[in-house]
């Protein structure tokens, strides 16, 4: 597959709910091709500088606490123009926004427990996937 890569992540609630392998199902149906995955729990100080970015929001210290409250699925994905083919498979934040068929809407709880992470950028999903894959093991994504 040609494309660029995004990095995606399956939160708690989604692990925890079992739904971590009809997400991944969904994701590969998606058309993306699965580059690198690994499971983790991430500890408060790596959830704390996974979402750095939003520290100043409200939301923050309740994100962190989810973020590091259980195992978590990490992937590099790969799709033509994959960080808008992401964004648009995984659908709004709320499920009840969401459009039909997207990650969210079929397997989210709420807002809060919104099963799954989604780079916003080409920037950010280098860093994110760079965050959970280091350098040697992306040496072997870019040879897949």
């Amino acid at each position: 597959m040609v494309g660029t890569q995004t990095f995606a992540m399956l939160k708690p609630d989604a692990v925890s709910s079992g739904k971590a392998g009809a997400i991944l199902a969904h994701i590969e149906k998606s058309g993306f091709a699965i580059r690198a995955m690994r499971m983790v729990r991430l500890t408060r100080a790596e959830a704390e500088a996974f979402y750095a970015v939003h520290a100043a929001r409200p939301f923050y210290g309740e994100l962190v606490e989810f973020m590091s409250s259980g195992p978590v699925v990490a992937l590099a994905l790969e799709a033509p123009n994959a960080v808008l083919a992401w964004r648009d498979a995984i659908g709004a934040t709320d499920p009840a926004e969401a459009a039909e068929g997207t990650i969210r809407k079929l397997f989210a709880e709420s807002k809060g427990k919104n099963a799954v992470h989604g780079s916003d950028s080409d920037e950010n999903a280098a860093r994110e996937i760079a965050f959970f894959f280091p350098e040697r093991e992306l040496a072997l994504l870019a040879s897949a």
